[in-house]
């Protein structure tokens, strides 16, 4: 079909790879349990936005560049661990502070002091986080082009049509699961509300996974 081989084993590895934890689905089911449904698509945008971009820059051979020069891949990877770490302080100092005032007296959902976010919250941004978390993982645009080439007939005349066909099963299948964890994270922020403990706990562990992604992305190897 349009110069794809062997779809259902394709179907098959794409869920079972889309069911691994990364950095973008925990970033989503954060920012869905700490803000709700609609902050929880809009950080989903980014991934999705993110993700179109590295297909498309896989389909265009940027893949083999990272792959042949070193520097180029050195560069990428060393930004991109840089950011997961700037996200990863943000979150455990975030924890912190909800662990400080953990005791204080939680207003009640829709009451004066639950209707203005914080100014953490006001400055935070999901979709660029989620956009420049997807776009700063040499990894990324490598394994898209390993996984996809294995599916694409190398006789097929349109090579490009073939990805996009490729890309847009990776697509229907992330938002499929990305929906999951959105409905799955605003089921936890009513309790995460009336549990600060439980909220800075969470957000700790978030933090803390996305500190060892960020050594995990610093020593890696083109």
């Amino acid at each position: 079909m349009l110069g794809v081989t062997d779809l259902s084993t394709y179907l098959v590895g794409l869920v079972v790879i889309i069911l691994l934890p990364g950095p973008n689905s925990l970033y989503v089911l954060s920012v869905a349990a700490r803000r709700g449904v609609r902050d929880g698509y809009v950080a989903a945008a980014g991934v999705w936005t993110g993700d179109a971009v590295l297909m498309t820059l896989s389909a265009a051979g940027v893949a083999s560049l990272l792959q042949t020069t070193p520097v180029a891949f050195a560069v990428v990877k060393y930004l991109g661990a840089g950011y997961l770490g700037f996200l990863a302080i943000t979150m455990l100092r975030s924890a912190a502070a909800l662990w400080r005032r953990r005791r204080e007296q939680i207003p009640e959902p829709g009451g004066a002091g639950d209707t203005l976010p914080s100014a953490a919250g006001r400055r935070e941004r999901p979709y660029r986080r989620a956009l420049v978390v997807s776009l700063l993982n040499p990894k990324a645009i490598l394994f898209f082009v390993a996984f996809f080439v294995q599916f694409v007939d190398p006789a097929y005349p349109h090579p490009a049509l073939s990805f996009l066909v490729l890309g847009a099963f990776a697509q229907a299948a992330s938002v499929a699961y990305l929906s999951g964890l959105i409905f799955g994270g605003t089921r936890l922020a009513a309790a995460f509300r009336r549990r600060r403990a439980l909220s800075a706990g969470a957000t700790s562990a978030v933090g803390a996974v996305f500190l060892a992604f960020a050594v995990k992305l610093s020593l890696a190897h083109a």
